[in-house]
């Protein structure tokens, strides 16, 4: 827990850093993603728990930590299924609906972070187990809302959007996503949150006024930057981070307190 409170502080930290436009990155999703530039090798699974690692995300589980599993009908065949809350209140959410339907199981379950490359770990491993364990990620109603105006807004159709929406913006007359300074590097801030952007596209208008006009927002499935870690060979791929709603933050920095900053 500790190794993901630093990693947090450290994923906030940039955020409040120098803003600036990325001179080559290209436009377009998922041409974000295939770029027609130098080969690069895809990112290693190392590289990509360690981007996946500063993100706590949200399971049910029992008194020894073991994962709530349902299951889940498709193609004739059925399926176990953790469900996995990017969204705390979502989990705790479950946790009280499951006390009118279920009052013994809610008594014995519990909301517990976990980091998202625990969970991508886990499904890469049972990758090819035809009885292994799926996650299925419950994204907020909220940022649900948020990319649905988002795609409205840039006339995409929202009925083929599925999954956890990622928020990145983007600026200037050739549309280059705006980056984050990250020691001597840039980096490429995802956000679950529109809330937290916008709050990034405020210091942007401060430090760039003659571009917060032509600022654009963009939308994309978590599940997609994912499968694009693993398979695609794009070198800005390494750039990217992925930004906790701030509740989530919060929450894990109040935990950290309450046991003392051990």
């Amino acid at each position: 827990m500790m190794k993901l409170i630093a990693r947090l502080s450290v994923v906030f930290g940039i955020v409040g850093s120098h803003l600036l436009i990325n001179p080559v990155l290209p436009p377009g999703i998922p041409g974000f993603f295939s770029m027609g530039i130098q080969p690069a090798l895809a990112l290693t699974p190392e590289q990509i728990l360690e981007k996946l690692g500063a993100v706590p995300v949200f399971t049910i589980t029992d008194a020894e930590g073991s994962p709530l599993v349902g299951t889940a009908e498709s193609g004739g065949q059925s399926a176990s299924v953790v469900e996995v809350y990017i969204s705390r209140q979502d989990a705790l959410a479950f946790i009280n609906k499951l006390k009118t339907e279920n009052p013994q199981l809610a008594s014995s379950v519990q909301v517990t972070a976990v980091p998202l490359g625990k969970i991508y770990e886990i499904g890469q491993q049972n990758q090819n187990n035809p009885e292994r364990l799926m996650f299925a990620f419950v994204p907020t109603q909220q940022q649900l809302n948020s990319a649905k105006s988002v795609l409205q807004a840039n006339g995409q159709d929202i009925n083929q959007f599925r999954g956890v929406p990622l928020f990145i913006a983007r600026a200037g007359a050739d549309d280059r996503v705006i980056t984050v300074q990250q020691g001597d590097k840039q980096a490429i801030p995802f956000f679950f949150t529109k809330e937290d952007l916008q709050g990034m596209l405020e210091q942007f208008k401060t430090q760039q006024p003659d571009l917060i006009s032509s600022v654009k927002i963009e939308v994309v499935p978590l599940e997609v930057l994912l499968e694009a870690f693993r398979t695609d060979n794009d070198q800005f791929l390494d750039l990217v981070i992925l930004i906790p709603p701030r509740e989530t933050v919060e929450y894990i920095q109040q935990q950290r307190q309450s046991s003392g900053g051990r």
